[in-house]
């Protein structure tokens, strides 16, 4: 942390790289605001950017109580809020500034599908300041916390590499959300535990919880890792631990719902805007399971939505055990980080209601694993990225994506070096009985192989996305295409990311046998 301090307090020689660094990141996502975003132009309903700016004039001109009721001033059937509190005090916040900036912007049933440049100027900032706020501190502080081995420089660059994936600007500073904020939360949480602060992580976690309640993808491994850690605690009673974590939950969940729990039905009608079973099984051409079967078999024409519950409930949870048993059991930091990763891609393609910007919360532990795993974690992330062009096509978006793709790219293969095109788990035969056959041939060179022909074939449903008219008997094609050939790369990494997390421990001790020897 010293490294980090010395930067703050003016006191670092780097200082000036360090501020070249952090300008670099904003004027990217500067840049990116510049494009177009979801909804542009587009009435009666518009997109996300009407959205947020809805909730803005909702949270400022109606009391709380009436925030997620439909009344005569909330038609929950544009843009209704479904959003935990937090979002809401957000929302509230930025409109209360607004109105002070033009009072025109929030306007209560006037201001819907505005779209004065001043007034996208500002919506633009908001996501701005938020990033600034809560995300690029986090994963600044995270890499300092992590990446001891490395110089200050060393982790400086590993941080900014992260702040450049491209699926976060293009989703938060492109199409238009506040991502950022959820994910930072997170991200502080994570740093929190990896730092040993479980309390701090805690609040920093149910934060993030009552932001989005998506986060309820990296849920489980939160709770099993700390669960796990008070069994093995060495040091206090695990009752007596265990207590404090759940009070510093409790507590923080109430703070956060306090101006919601005085009327029971007004508690009930939130839960019920945050979790709506008749949204469907999963929005557009979303990359996960569902949709992929439903391309064949059309699920909602067999399944009523309370059934077809039931079943992303059964799968997910079936999804989960294997990777929270094994965190629950063996509650280390580096199994926790993993943990994160296939918690969150089992939600992403096995539960219900998911769309296609849902791949943001995996990719968030993917980016933190990045200067670890380099290779695989390069893979996934401009596969994550790539899973949503048509959304980005659709909201013009195809330049920045191509332009921050290449950048992303890049920066990793300079700042990691040779570590971007080596896959390390493979690189010798596993001694493990159940798994050593899996590895009796040269995979490293086979999944390399994989990688390239991976990408050729993103490039090739890129051009065709951007530059083909589909057949008019299908005008889905390459929408569905996209998702099919994602959904099929993202099991493949489910399953890779569970391997290493059961391999993690003897990987680790290799690899420390090895660096020993070297030296």
């Amino acid at each position: 942390m010293r490294g980090l301090i010395s930067c703050i307090t003016g006191t670092d020689s780097r200082l000036p790289m360090y501020s070249v660094g952090l300008l670099f990141v904003v004027l990217v996502r500067w840049a990116m605001s510049l494009n177009s975003y979801s909804g542009a132009g587009v009435s009666p309903m518009f997109g996300d950017f009407e959205a947020q700016r809805h909730w803005m004039e909702i949270t400022y001109n109606l009391p709380i109580k009436d925030w997620y009721f439909n009344t005569s001033d909330n038609d929950l059937m544009y843009w209704g809020l479904d959003y935990p509190p937090l979002t809401a005090y957000h929302s509230w916040i930025c409109g209360f500034i607004a109105h002070r900036i033009n009072p025109d912007w929030v306007a209560l049933n006037e201001s819907r599908g505005i779209e004065t440049y001043e007034h996208k100027l500002f919506m633009r900032y908001t996501v701005l300041v938020a990033d600034l706020i809560v995300y690029i501190p986090a994963v600044l502080v995270y890499c300092y916390v992590t990446l001891r081995g490395k110089s200050p420089m060393e982790r400086f660059a590993s941080a900014v590499v992260v702040l450049l994936y491209p699926g976060l600007l293009l989703i938060d500073h492109g199409h238009f959300q506040y991502n950022c904020v959820s994910l930072g939360f997170t991200a502080w949480a994570i740093t929190a535990i990896v730092s040993g602060h479980d309390l701090l992580a805690s609040i920093a976690f149910v934060l993030a919880l009552n932001y989005k309640q998506m986060e309820l993808y990296h849920a489980l491994p939160f709770f099993c890792y700390l669960l796990g850690k008070c069994f093995k605690s060495e040091t206090e009673f695990w009752v007596w631990k265990l207590i404090k974590i759940g009070t510093v939950v409790i507590a923080t969940f109430v703070l956060c719902w306090l101006p919601f729990l005085g009327d029971i039905d007004v508690s009930l009608q939130v839960l019920h805007r945050l979790f709506p079973i008749a949204r469907g099984l999963f929005e557009d051409k979303v990359s996960n399971l569902w949709c992929t079967i439903s391309i064949a078999v059309k699920l909602k024409n067999h399944f009523t939505p309370e059934m077809l519950v039931w079943v992303t409930l059964v799968t997910t949870l079936i999804g989960l055990i294997p990777s929270s048993v094994h965190l629950l059991l063996k509650p280390t930091v580096s199994n926790f980080k993993l943990a994160l990763v296939n918690s969150s891609l089992v939600f992403f393609l096995f539960s219900y209601q998911v769309h296609e910007k849902s791949i943001l919360i995996v990719a968030l532990p993917v980016c933190l694993l990045l200067p670890e795993k380099t290779f695989s974690c390069l893979w996934f992330l401009l596969l994550s990225t790539f899973s949503m062009l048509p959304l980005l096509v659709k909201d013009g978006l195809l330049v920045p994506f191509v332009v921050s793709m290449a950048l992303f790219t890049m920066l990793v293969h300079y700042v990691f070096e040779a570590k971007a095109w080596e896959l390390p788990v493979f690189k010798q035969t596993l001694q493990i009985k159940h798994l050593g056959e899996l590895f009796n041939f040269n995979t490293a060179a086979f999944m390399q192989a994989w990688f390239y022909v991976c990408m050729i074939e993103m490039v090739l449903l890129s051009l065709l996305c951007a530059v083909k008219t589909p057949p008019t008997r299908y005008p889905d094609l390459w929408p569905v295409l996209i998702s099919l050939f994602s959904c099929m790369h993202f099991l493949g990494f489910l399953l890779y990311f569970h391997v290493v997390q059961f391999c993690n421990e003897y990987l680790t001790d290799k690899q420390a046998i090895k660096e020993k020897k070297d030296n």
